[in-house]
Protein backbone atom coordinates (compact mmCIF):
# COMPACT_ATOMS: atom_id res chain seq x y z
CA UNK A 1 0.00 0.00 0.00
CA UNK A 2 1.12 3.20 -0.68
CA UNK A 3 0.97 6.44 1.15
CA UNK A 4 -1.64 8.16 -0.55
CA UNK A 5 -4.24 4.99 -0.24
CA UNK A 6 -2.85 4.60 3.31
CA UNK A 7 -4.17 8.33 4.07
CA UNK A 8 -7.65 7.94 2.26
CA UNK A 9 -8.14 4.55 4.05
CA UNK A 10 -7.14 6.39 7.49
CA UNK A 11 -9.24 9.10 6.60
CA UNK A 12 -12.60 7.06 5.57
CA UNK A 13 -11.89 5.33 8.85
CA UNK A 14 -11.25 8.61 11.19
CA UNK A 15 -15.35 9.07 11.38
CA UNK A 16 -17.50 7.49 14.24
CA UNK A 17 -19.94 5.82 12.03
CA UNK A 18 -17.52 4.37 9.36
CA UNK A 19 -15.40 3.10 12.09
CA UNK A 20 -18.44 1.12 13.27
CA UNK A 21 -19.63 -0.11 9.82
CA UNK A 22 -16.23 -1.18 8.55
CA UNK A 23 -15.84 -3.16 12.45
CA UNK A 24 -19.16 -4.59 11.93
CA UNK A 25 -18.18 -6.14 8.38
CA UNK A 26 -15.13 -7.13 9.31
CA UNK A 27 -16.96 -9.40 12.41
CA UNK A 28 -19.35 -10.88 9.62
CA UNK A 29 -16.56 -11.97 7.17
CA UNK A 30 -16.26 -12.06 3.51
CA UNK A 31 -19.84 -13.02 3.50
CA UNK A 32 -20.88 -9.33 4.25
CA UNK A 33 -24.18 -7.74 5.21
CA UNK A 34 -27.23 -6.30 3.34
CA UNK A 35 -27.18 -2.42 3.72
CA UNK A 36 -30.58 -2.43 5.22
CA UNK A 37 -28.79 -4.93 7.86
CA UNK A 38 -26.23 -2.57 8.50
CA UNK A 39 -28.45 0.29 8.92
CA UNK A 40 -30.65 -1.47 11.71
CA UNK A 41 -28.00 -2.74 13.63
CA UNK A 42 -26.26 0.23 13.78
CA UNK A 43 -29.02 2.56 14.17
CA UNK A 44 -28.12 5.15 11.08
CA UNK A 45 -30.11 6.26 8.60
CA UNK A 46 -30.29 4.72 5.04
CA UNK A 47 -29.54 8.09 2.89
CA UNK A 48 -26.26 8.47 5.90
CA UNK A 49 -25.34 5.17 5.67
CA UNK A 50 -25.07 5.50 1.86
CA UNK A 51 -22.65 7.96 2.10
CA UNK A 52 -20.22 6.33 5.12
CA UNK A 53 -20.44 3.30 2.25
CA UNK A 54 -19.48 5.55 -0.56
CA UNK A 55 -16.49 6.78 1.65
CA UNK A 56 -15.33 3.50 2.68
CA UNK A 57 -16.20 2.25 -0.51
CA UNK A 58 -13.90 4.97 -2.56
CA UNK A 59 -11.15 4.17 0.07
CA UNK A 60 -11.41 0.75 -1.37
CA UNK A 61 -12.14 -1.05 2.06
CA UNK A 62 -15.62 -2.15 1.37
CA UNK A 63 -16.60 -4.33 -1.73
CA UNK A 64 -20.23 -4.43 -2.58
CA UNK A 65 -22.36 -6.74 -4.88
CA UNK A 66 -25.63 -7.88 -5.90
CA UNK A 67 -27.85 -10.31 -4.55
CA UNK A 68 -30.80 -10.41 -5.90
CA UNK A 69 -32.53 -6.86 -5.12
CA UNK A 70 -30.26 -6.69 -2.08
CA UNK A 71 -26.37 -5.03 -1.73
CA UNK A 72 -24.18 -6.85 0.29
CA UNK A 73 -21.04 -5.23 1.39
CA UNK A 74 -18.63 -6.69 2.65
CA UNK A 75 -15.02 -5.26 4.63
CA UNK A 76 -11.87 -5.56 1.44
CA UNK A 77 -9.42 -7.81 4.15
CA UNK A 78 -6.50 -6.96 1.22
CA UNK A 79 -6.70 -3.19 1.95
CA UNK A 80 -7.14 -3.74 5.46
CA UNK A 81 -3.86 -5.87 5.72
CA UNK A 82 -2.24 -3.69 3.27
CA UNK A 83 -3.09 -1.00 5.83
CA UNK A 84 -1.96 -2.69 8.49
CA UNK A 85 1.06 -3.81 6.40
CA UNK A 86 2.11 -0.24 5.74
CA UNK A 87 1.50 0.63 9.35
CA UNK A 88 3.90 -1.72 11.21
CA UNK A 89 6.04 -2.22 8.39
CA UNK A 90 9.23 -0.51 10.46
CA UNK A 91 8.05 -2.03 13.30
CA UNK A 92 10.60 -3.03 15.84
CA UNK A 93 13.33 -1.80 14.11
CA UNK A 94 11.92 -3.71 10.67
CA UNK A 95 12.57 -7.06 12.98
CA UNK A 96 9.17 -9.10 12.56
CA UNK A 97 5.68 -7.98 15.35
CA UNK A 98 3.21 -9.96 16.07
CA UNK A 99 0.34 -9.18 18.56
CA UNK A 100 2.26 -10.99 21.47
CA UNK A 101 5.54 -9.97 20.83
CA UNK A 102 5.29 -5.57 22.35
CA UNK A 103 7.44 -3.29 20.89
CA UNK A 104 9.20 -1.04 23.82
CA UNK A 105 9.88 2.14 23.05
CA UNK A 106 13.14 3.20 23.76
CA UNK A 107 14.03 4.04 27.20
CA UNK A 108 15.26 7.57 28.42
CA UNK A 109 17.79 8.45 30.37
CA UNK A 110 16.62 11.15 33.35
CA UNK A 111 19.67 13.50 34.01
Amino acid sequence: MQTKETISALAALAQEHRLAVFRMLMQVGPEGMAASKIAEQLAISPSALSFHLKELSHAQLVTSRHEGRFVIYSANFETMNGLVGFLTENCCGGNVCSPSVACSPAEKTVA
